[in-house]
């Protein structure tokens, strides 16, 4: 698998979003845009730079609101982070209104997107940020980093975190992190590190893969010091990202699918009591065209109308 062809084709749409100087509930007509050749924008969404002290970079955190925010005063909402935020979070928004357009299907909840470094090219950022070494694979141009994950998720836990949480009506304990491919790694990361940062984590076509399938690693050593694991999971992946040498729509080197089921398998042989834990593999979709049915299918598992 080409991850410089993936990353790009991850990193390649672009969001405008409006930034509002205060919370705004999403709304309820239909707003016309600027015309005029001016961007399209989402608009009743929000932009905020959240700078990180410790590397000198600054990240943005786009903001979608429920349309019942502004109504409900006294309400709390759960929160999904999303990785990748420029493919995924306008993807996401519109699911997650499409879902409830015949009736609730799936909670209202708070939508934040997590972006790439500001200034920064996106695959880049994504290559850095998200990665837990720096053994990238070959296929990377020379002069690539890679593995400074524990910076990023420090600046998650001490920055993004309490910056949404000061300023948002936000359920306590309800916190998601969804992210895909890289994405899913640094997840992955930080389920089997700091656990307590998210309540539930989607690992989307996780790229166990990295380093040597080091994140299998990872998992024993947390299984050697701990004996439970408080979280809801859920794995998704793609039928073509198994391997099928010849078949042009299946991977022909990295399985994705084996990687996926090997550490679901390997996680619910530990008997974690505290763990909830799901995983799928779509039909008929690759690692690119899997994300927005693995994200519709998240939004279902992890955020169901309580009844």
């Amino acid at each position: 698998m080409n991850q410089t062809i993936l990353c790009a084709a991850l990193a390649a749409l672009t969001l405008t979003a409006c930034g509002n100087a205060a919370p705004q509930a999403i709304p309820t007509g239909a707003p016309a845009q600027r015309g005029g050749g001016q961007p399209y924008e989402l608009l009743g969404t929000e932009v905020w730079d959240v700078p990180d002290p410790a590397t000198g970079r600054t990240y943005q955190l786009f903001v979608n609101l429920p349309a019942s925010y502004g109504k409900q005063p006294e309400r709390r909402y759960p929160v999904l982070y999303v990785t990748d935020a420029d493919y995924a979070f306008p993807i996401i928004r519109q699911i997650a209104r499409r879902l409830n357009v015949e009736g609730p299907k799936i909670e209202e909840f708070i939508l934040i997107g997590i972006s790439y470094a500001k200034g920064d090219d996106g695959v880049a950022s994504r290559r850095r940020d998200y990665t837990p070494t720096p053994n990238g694979p070959s296929d990377t141009p020379a002069g690539t980093k890679h593995g400074e994950a524990t910076a990023h998720q420090a600046w998650l836990r001490d920055r993004a975190l309490p910056f949404v949480t000061g300023r948002y009506r936000t359920a306590p304990g309800r916190n998601i992190l969804l992210g895909h491919s890289y994405g899913a790694l640094l997840a992955a990361q930080i389920l089997l590190s700091e656990p307590e940062m998210f309540g539930g984590y989607v690992l989307g076509s996780p790229s166990l893969w990295f380093d040597k399938r080091h994140m299998f690693g990872v998992e024993a050593a947390y299984a050697a010091k701990h004996r439970d694991l408080k979280a809801k999971v859920f794995l998704y992946t793609g039928e073509y990202e198994a391997v099928r040498k010849g078949d042009a729509r299946f991977n022909q080197e990295t399985d994705l699918v084996a990687d996926s089921r090997a550490f679901a398998d390997t996680l619910r042989k530990r008997g974690y009591p505290g763990l909830v834990l799901k995983d799928e593999v779509l039909n008929d979709e690759d690692h690119v065209s899997v994300a927005p049915r693995g994200f519709t299918r998240a939004l279902k598992v992890l955020l169901p109308v309580q009844k």
